[in-house]
């Protein structure tokens, strides 16, 4: 690194620190060398080298990185002809980055101490269905830079719905798209934790250069400071302070801002004034095309081992409560099979995921699908029962056997004697109807949806 280099540097750590910093503890510095990935600078006075390397050296380490250098740590030191100093340089204090920062995203921030991020968490592994579509199209344009279109983008939905995943997607995204850029992503535990330590290290004027000096802020599961009244007061400057910047803040809740209770009404107006959108409960397909996405990765980690046709569509029905449990059915399923030397079959399947079966069994009754029925088709919920053949009775009963037959434990013969002591094979034949209606007519089709997601809920 030139020291015309380290100049230009400086005029970004002015921007960051801001004028008194900059003037009291940066342009006093002075560029050494750099060896064997130690970036070296000369400092007056050893108090002052202290200082610098307790508030600023991760901060100056991030800027070298981030201008191409390799630079591992940074040494501070009084050098050998400064008044009353002895012969040799005096080394004042090292700063070193964490062992395992170039594989993370917290490299482009790490004086921010952003959460590391996960390698699988990118756009290419997002299976998208109807459930999430549209809130991986806003992400994805999130994700591309350029003029902020809608501040801030909030992602919201229940456990294991993908929220996380979209986030680490748009900063794997950024950082590839636009390295030069200040990409924090961390959750509203550690803001918290990092503004509370500020106040107690009296370094708030610190915490607010360096929060307000990102390009991009990222904060994960916002629900968590409801209530914390001095640390949402701090998040609301903070998300003004970056708006008015016209920098872009992408957040991400389990509920809509509107509904966290002991959430500051400034702080909700704010989430809301953006684009807010939640990702639903999956449905089957997205299930399904989650399943075949991981099945791919197996079949190169589990080369040669047989899977049964039918077994995905099992888990797919069975297992609806989020991802992470189905993808974790399916990793035991397949380390299962591979330890015990067996195919996996229907047999196994069962016997290897018992417990999750057991505790994913759903608790939704076949009397509540047929009152859900009727009501959607605005029919008695005695025709549902009852004898009538009318097409606008039989189809709405098919559709319920249906549904049923997914969504419940129940026995063909246990659904017939529910719909007024039909034979099972009536049921068997409604069932298959409706999967044949399923793929030539659309409004059947959208029909069964709807209905399981209000069923599923």
């Amino acid at each position: 690194m030139t020291h015309e280099m380290w100049g230009q540097l400086r005029q970004k750590l002015l921007k960051t620190v801001g004028q008194n910093n900059y003037t009291t503890w940066i342009e006093p510095l002075e560029f050494s060398g750099l060896e064997d990935g130690i970036a070296v600078f000369n400092v007056p006075t050893t108090f002052m080298g202290n200082y610098v390397s307790q508030n600023f050296s991760e901060l100056i380490l991030y800027q070298l990185n981030t201008a191409g250098e390799d630079v591992q740590r940074v040494l501070f030191q009084v050098p050998a002809n400064a008044p009353g100093r002895p012969s040799a340089p005096r080394a004042v204090q090292v700063a070193k980055p964490d062992a395992e920062a170039p594989a993370r995203v917290e490299d482009q921030s790490s004086v921010l101490q952003a959460a590391p991020l996960d390698a699988r968490f990118t756009f290419d592994t997002f299976v998208v269905g109807k459930p999430n579509e549209l809130a991986h199209a806003a992400a994805r344009r999130v994700s591309e830079g350029g003029p902020v279109t809608f501040n801030p983008l909030v992602l919201y939905g229940g456990v294991g719905l993908g929220k996380t995943h979209l986030m680490h997607a748009i900063a794997w995204e950024l950082r590839a798209r636009q390295p030069e850029l200040n990409v924090l992503y961390l959750s509203a535990e550690q803001f918290m934790y990092r503004f509370v330590q500020a106040l107690r290290e009296r370094k708030m004027m610190d915490f607010k250069h360096l929060f307000r000096s990102v390009d991009v802020l990222m904060v994960d599961d916002v629900q968590f400071i409801a209530g914390k009244d001095s640390t949402q007061e701090e998040f609301f400057h903070t998300f003004n302070a970056l708006v008015d910047q016209n920098k872009q803040i992408i957040i991400s809740a389990d509920r809509a801002p509107g509904e966290i209770k002991e959430l500051e009404e400034r702080v909700k107006s704010r989430l809301q004034c953006g684009l807010v959108v939640d990702l639903h409960p999956t449905d089957y397909e997205l299930r399904l095309g989650v399943l075949q996405s991981k099945l791919e990765q197996y079949r190169k980690t589990y080369p040669g081992l047989e899977i049964q046709p039918g077994i995905l569509e099992f888990l797919a029905h069975r297992i609806s409560t989020n991802v992470r449990v189905l993808e974790g059915a399916l990793t035991r399923l397949f380390a299962f099979a591979s330890l015990v030397g067996r195919k996996i079959d229907m047999e196994l399947t069962q016997d290897c995921l018992a417990d999750v079966l057991r505790a994913s069994e759903r608790k939704i009754t076949v009397d509540e699908i047929q009152r859900k029925v009727s009501e959607y088709y605005n029919i008695r919920l005695a025709d549902i029962i009852g004898p009538k053949r009318l097409r606008s009775f039989a189809r709405p009963r098919q559709v319920a056997m249906y549904l049923c037959k997914q969504l419940t434990s129940r026995s063909l013969p246990e659904i017939g004697r529910h719909f007024g002591g039909r034979d099972h094979t009536t049921v068997m034949h409604g069932v298959r109807r409706i999967e044949e209606l399923r793929v030539s007519d659309g409004q059947i089709a959208e029909d069964v949806e709807n209905l399981r997601r209000q069923l599923e809920a």
